[in-house]
């Protein structure tokens, strides 16, 4: 091997491995993007349980709310049934006492805004529960995806150091763009994929 020879040899040794590096730098930072996506996506997918335990509770907590009140509501015309043909006074003004209590007590099971645990109360806590679930479930399915593109970005880029094919380099990047742009929408947009009707 001539000097001449020897010498394309290293400088073509020097830019491979300045050429590496870049692309294991690459590498780096789309695991980088990746841990925040995997981080932000377990985030998302334990609110997203959370919040449809809640819901589920909550409407649990309305429907035997529900019930029971139904329940008093029916004593209370039963109680007015018997009213009507009580001749007795003191039984009269002491049943008529029982159907004022258990009447306040169904207009209380149906609306209690002390304790928001009144029927109108409840209801509306479940379906803020299950809206805070549903942006959270969509913000769980963007983060997902952008995991997927910071995956095959890094094999693409780990392909490249193999290969020397520098366009797998220039697709990773485009994954990685990708994938931060997925995730940003999973931020800020979490309605996106549903719009586009993509899950």
């Amino acid at each position: 091997m001539g000097a001449h020879e020897s010498m394309e040899h290293a400088e073509h040794a020097e830019h491979a491995s300045s050429s590496n590096r870049n692309i294991a730098l690459l590498i780096a930072v789309i695991a980088l993007f990746l841990a925040l996506s995997e981080m932000l996506g377990k985030g998302a997918q334990t609110e997203s349980l959370s919040k449809n335990v809640e819901a589920s509770n909550l409407w649990a907590f309305f429907q035997a709310k529900s019930i029971r009140r139904t329940q008093i509501q029916t004593a209370a015309e039963q109680g007015k049934l018997a009213l009507g043909t009580t001749t007795d006074e003191a039984a009269k003004a002491a049943l008529a006492k029982q159907i004022d209590d258990w009447t306040k007590t169904a207009a209380r099971y149906r609306n209690e805004p002390d304790t928001g645990e009144g029927s109108e109360q409840l209801a509306k806590r479940a379906k803020q529960a299950e809206a805070a679930r549903d942006v959270a479930t969509d913000k769980y399915h963007h983060y997902e995806y952008a995991s997927a593109m910071f995956q095959i970005a890094i094999v693409l880029a780990s392909a490249t150091i193999i290969t020397g094919m520098i366009w797998l380099a220039w697709l990773s990047g485009a994954l990685l763009l990708a994938g931060i742009a997925m995730g940003g929408f999973g931020l800020f947009w979490p309605h996106l994929l549903h719009a586009l009707h993509l899950h």
